[in-house]
């Protein structure tokens, strides 16, 4: 059994996700990867609504891995969210982005993120 707290990837793209269960992998990671495939999925899973109701399957995550660009909600409004929420210092937020726009890394840290790769 596995008692690390997951790591919550907000990601639409098969490859991406592919790549970061790779990445973890080979990093000897051992926190579990749950997926969702937008910005509203990942706050639904934050707040344990619909499906992610049941925090024994879908516990509180100890890092949130943002895409920057998802359908439905992107990454900008996710942190927008938590930080009207007043996020919970437990739990690490980065944006994932092949964009290099200035303008993009300064909104990110604008709303909170503590990282942008």
């Amino acid at each position: 059994m596995n008692h690390f707290a997951p790591i919550l990837l907000a990601e639409d793209d098969e490859d991406d996700i592919f790549i970061m269960r790779r990445a973890l992998r080979g990093a000897g990671i051992a926190n579990p990867l749950q997926i969702v495939r937008n910005g509203k999925e990942a706050i639904q899973y934050l707040t344990g609504e619909d499906i992610y109701a049941d925090r024994n399957q879908y516990p509180w995550p100890c890092l949130l891995l943002l895409d920057l660009r998802m359908p439905l909600m992107d990454g900008f409004d996710v942190l927008a969210w938590l930080q009207r929420r007043r996020r919970p210092k437990d739990l690490v937020a980065v944006i994932l982005s092949g964009s290099k726009s200035e303008a993009d890394m300064l909104r990110a840290s604008q709303l909170g993120a503590d990282a942008y790769c």
